[in-house]
């Protein structure tokens, strides 16, 4: 199984590349952690935002997986505390194939991302920078990894 974390936004601080890589090298092959990000559309002064989130939404359902499930992470998802996710992880490896996890830009997702959604998933109620939620949601992901194994990471 692959878990593709698909986010708006590109050309992230290097301290976010340093701690999504820390995370998805610590998961093993059968649960890897690949990240396709999208590029954010042009939020210039006067710019249609309803048209740029529109946009942004068809790009990140284009980079989903055929047949992967898909899980959009918006505030206002089911709240899931960490083993919550990992049974969300145990059942998603049970059931096989990948899993696509889709996080918005700073307008939040589209519609047409929250209908293509098989779940809506909440990190926490408090927004979160989306440079930050790629960082947290990789840690998250490898404690959830490490609580189906039994390993000592989460205590």
């Amino acid at each position: 199984m692959q878990i593709h974390i698909i986010a708006v936004g590109n050309r992230m601080p290097e301290w976010v590349e340093a701690g999504f890589e820390e995370y998805a090298k610590r998961l093993p092959r059968e649960c890897r952690l690949v990240l396709r990000e999208i590029p954010a559309g042009k939020r210039a002064k006067g710019a249609d935002i309803a048209r740029v989130v529109r946009a942004e939404g068809e790009r990140l359902l284009a980079a989903v997986p055929k047949g992967a499930r898909v899980a959009a992470l918006e505030r206002t998802g089911r709240e899931l505390d960490t083993e919550g996710l990992a049974a969300e992880l145990k059942k998603q490896l049970a059931r096989g194939g990948d899993l696509a996890l889709l996080i918005g830009g700073p307008e939040g997702l589209s519609e047409e991302s929250l209908k293509r959604a098989d779940a809506r998933w909440s990190l926490s109620q408090l927004t979160l920078a989306h440079p930050l939620v790629r960082v947290v949601l990789a840690e998250q992901l490898y404690r959830a990894w490490s609580i189906i194994k039994g390993l000592p990471y989460h205590r």
